[in-house]
């Protein structure tokens, strides 16, 4: 199919300043749509109350409103839009694409829709419409569509205040319980509620925080192995899978605050193609009709039964993490989506030969480890929960997981050159212990059955100390393959302080070998 010509300007609205769990990642997005866009000969116009971001650049967009991202303020901004297209003569019509800038971009779009003044503007939505915003962001509608579908999910119920809160976690009947408010942004607001009082605290805040007052609660998933797909589709129903991530920590630490892997490394290629189909089910049911969404499942690994967790309608902080794995641009071809092309008509940018309706397939492993700030905010709870609290993140690629973490442990910018064997030592509380001292068995259970931002470094520290994978399993429900790959690691850097035993670190072998 030809893009559409009854378009004459294209709203993108950006994601604002930048925040925790909405970030730089959007600004990349939001600025690769806007260039595809004018490449296609529509006039871009970019709303974002951000100024330091690249996409409010002069050359990206053909007006450029640094204004608060409000209902309001947008509306104003439709309204001078279509008097300056009335009084240049345009043929064509103003559309909104909000699936670029994030939950800030989507939540916007949504008040204008409720709001009726995108009907009364003549403005319409595309990307993702209202309605299927509406199923993939409200938690009760889309988990009524899941079972609707066929597919399993958690046990759980909505609530608008704290009676009918109460009356859900009395039904489900035991804790921990999760509490996920709808339409909010990395988890803001959510929690872990591993007791009464835990629960109403979340609870209330939960609410307080949705825009729609509305929290879901489900129970407890703890421990249960989590999957992102990122999926795309067009109008005329092709879906692609761009890219499978795999989450190296278990359920209950939020996916921007745990380190992840691309592609899937721990399921088979028949649980793979069940997840896979399951995918497409759910952004056909919710009804992305052209674009990309970002779902996640969760697999006990014990049972192996797969329940859908959520999904974004729209380009997530994921999709930034799959096009840089991929080389697939996603934001850019969720734009030329958006304006009517296929799939098929859209051209990979990086074999130059195939279309973007090849699924892409990588021969080597990226990992990403988020970057965590706690120093800065000394009162903040350095536990990792449902809520995200990472500030920024790094990303390595390397032939395989070994080599990609350790690269990525190294970009992280926190003095560390990998998991260990640097010979920089380790504060804990008020002791100090040198990078290759054993620590007591004691300091290394209370560091791993608690995920925190230092939790990797431990794995190697328990490993050291003759904890069996077994028993890291047992503290941590780090997948065995995980935990097995970082006790190579440990083994390689044993034999090497037996071979350099006068070596400062790991990497002075390495480094004498280089010079010899």
């Amino acid at each position: 199919m030809p893009k559409r010509t009854d378009i004459h300007s294209v709203l993108i609205i950006g994601a604002g300043p930048i925040v925790i769990g909405q970030a730089c990642e959007f600004d990349y997005s939001g600025t690769q749509a806007c260039k595809a866009l004018r490449e296609e000969g529509y006039r871009v116009v970019l709303v974002n109350s951000n100024p330091a971001t690249i996409m409010t650049d002069p050359e990206f967009a053909d007006r450029t409103y640094i204004e608060p991202i409000t209902p309001e303020c947008v509306e104003k901004i439709l309204v001078r839009e279509k008097a300056e297209m009335e009084r240049m003569g345009a043929e064509g019509k103003l559309v909104l694409l909000p699936t670029l800038g994030g939950q800030t971009a989507l939540n916007t779009a949504m008040r204008l829709h409720r709001s009726g003044a995108l009907e009364r503007h003549g403005v319409e939505m595309i990307g993702a419409k209202a309605d299927a915003i509406e199923r993939g962001e409200d938690r009760q509608i889309f988990k009524d569509l899941m079972i609707t579908i066929g597919l399993d999910v958690p046990v759980s119920g909505t609530a608008h205040t704290l009676e009918e809160a109460r009356e859900i976690a009395e039904r489900i009947g035991r804790l921990p319980l999760i509490i996920r408010p709808a339409f909010t942004l990395g988890g803001t607001g959510g929690g872990i509620a591993y007791n009464r009082d835990e629960f109403e605290e979340i609870a209330k805040r939960g609410m307080d925080l949705s825009p729609v007052n509305e929290i879901l609660i489900e129970e407890s998933l703890l421990g249960w192995k989590e999957y992102e797909m990122e999926v795309m589709r067009d109008r005329a129903d092709n879906c692609v899978i761009v890219c499978s991530i795999e989450n190296f920590d278990p359920m209950g630490v939020h996916t921007g605050d745990s380190i992840t892997v691309a592609p899937i490394q721990t399921l088979t290629d028949k649980e793979y193609q069940i997840m896979r189909n399951a995918s497409f089910a759910v952004i056909r049911a919710v009804g992305v009709e052209t674009g990309g969404s970002n779902i996640q499942f969760a697999v006990d690994p014990d049972t192996g039964r797969m329940v859908v967790i959520e999904m974004n309608p729209r380009v997530s902080r994921s999709s930034a993490l799959a096009s840089k794995a991929t080389g697939f641009p996603i934001a850019k071809i969720a734009a030329k989506l958006a304006v009517g092309y296929l799939l098929d008509e859209i051209r990979n940018d990086i074999t130059r030969e195939t279309p973007a309706s090849f699924e892409p397939t990588i021969d080597y492993v990226v990992t990403k480890i988020p970057r965590f700030a706690f120093e800065k905010f000394p009162q903040a709870d350095p536990t990792l929960t449902t809520q995200m609290k990472s500030v920024g993140e790094a990303m390595a690629i390397g032939r395989t997981f070994k080599e990609s973490l350790q690269k990525c442990l190294r970009s992280l910018e926190i003095g560390r050159s990998g998991l260990g064997g640097d010979g920089k030592p380790w504060r804990i509380g008020n002791e100090v212990y040198g990078d290759r001292d054993i620590l007591p068995r004691d300091v290394i259970r209370a560091k791993l059955s608690v995920p925190n931002a230092e939790r990797v470094f431990f794995l190697r520290h328990a490993l050291r100390a003759g904890f069996t994978v077994d028993e890291v399993f047992a503290l941590t429900k780090i997948d065995r393959w995980f935990l097995t790959q970082i006790r190579e690691i440990v083994d390689f850097e044993e034999r090497l302080a037996q071979e350099h035993p006068d070596a400062r670190s790991a990497a002075q072998p390495a480094q004498i070998a280089c010079a010899s």
